[in-house]
């Protein structure tokens, strides 16, 4: 079989955030080796400490057999050197959103990749593609890939194809987010928020300005888009779940490409992410979360 349809057996994450955990978690799941890599032991640990909280709450649900579980365990190594990935088939970028940041991880990932053909992809929810891939000397082998979260649950995939991307490159993570790991795959041209967020992110910050406006309270708010519109949580939650600072980069993402007034972060977003105040990951959003 062709290295342009075959699975990927030898899979890179980088970062092990609640994203990068989740991805790590079903790769290994579907059977692929994977390595891990964070910036330092602490974190290292940290998503170790995640992936394996997670497959044994699985195993104890009944959803996974406890043997598969522990097996995909074993098929995670957890690291600190970006080296490591060097024989991987596909890296898959799941750190902070920040357009500096991931330019420079792939940058430094793209120079470590021995195989030509090994795929870059970024589980970025709002920054161009094409930003990305024009830093390394494999724009073709470049796509995004976005997972949603919580990732072992939610079946979604959106791959994201810059004007360089090659037809194989698609092929191939196509076939790694649905014959590989089960998820239904959505296609989506390369502009900032690709299809989900730049319908996503409007009507959460309209509820966000709702609310700061004091035109209802933020459990009318959500109370009203849960039961009137069968979602299964409301906007605020929403915000809180995804995480605030998450939520504020994809706006700016969003009204950076499009200068369109209803993806401009409110104040109170703003005020908000600077206080700290990220949501579920921080303890406190639009609300609590400490007891």
């Amino acid at each position: 079989m062709s290295s342009n349809t075959e699975g990927f057996e030898r899979v890179g994450v980088v970062g092990a955030g609640l994203m990068g955990s989740g991805i790590a978690e079903v790769s290994a799941r579907a059977g692929a080796d994977v390595i891990v890599v964070e910036e330092n032991p602490v974190a290292a640990e940290a998503g170790r400490a995640r992936i394996e909280k997670s497959l044994m709450r699985a195993a104890d649900a009944g959803k996974l057999p406890l043997g598969e579980a522990e097996s995909a365990l074993q098929r995670l190594t957890f690291s600190t050197d970006l080296a490591d990935l060097a024989n991987r088939q596909l890296v898959i970028e799941a750190i902070i959103e920040d357009e500096g940041a991931k330019t420079s991880l792939f940058q430094s990932v793209d120079k470590v990749l021995e195989d030509p053909d090994a795929v870059l992809a970024s589980n970025t929810s709002s920054i161009p593609i094409m930003k990305l891939a024009m830093v390394t000397g494999r724009p073709g082998n470049v796509i995004g890939i976005h997972f949603f979260n919580p990732v072992p649950v939610l079946q979604l995939v959106e791959l994201v194809i810059s004007l360089h991307t090659q037809p194989s490159t698609i092929e191939r993570a196509e076939a790694f987010a649905t014959r590989q790991l089960g998820k239904r795959a959505i296609h989506s041209k390369d502009r900032a928020g690709f299809i989900v967020n730049a319908l996503l992110i409007p009507y959460i910050l309209s509820a966000i300005r709702m609310f700061e406006s004091g035109f209802a309270s933020k459990e009318d708010i959500d109370q009203g888009m849960v039961t009137g519109c069968a979602h299964p949580m409301g906007p605020l939650a929403l915000a809180d779940l995804i995480g605030l600072d998450t939520t504020m980069a994809v706006a700016e993402s969003l009204y950076d490409e499009f200068r369109e007034q209803l993806y401009a972060p409110p104040p109170l977003l703003a005020r908000m992410v600077e206080a700290g105040l990220l949501g579920r990951k921080t303890g406190r959003g639009f609300y609590d979360y400490s007891s």
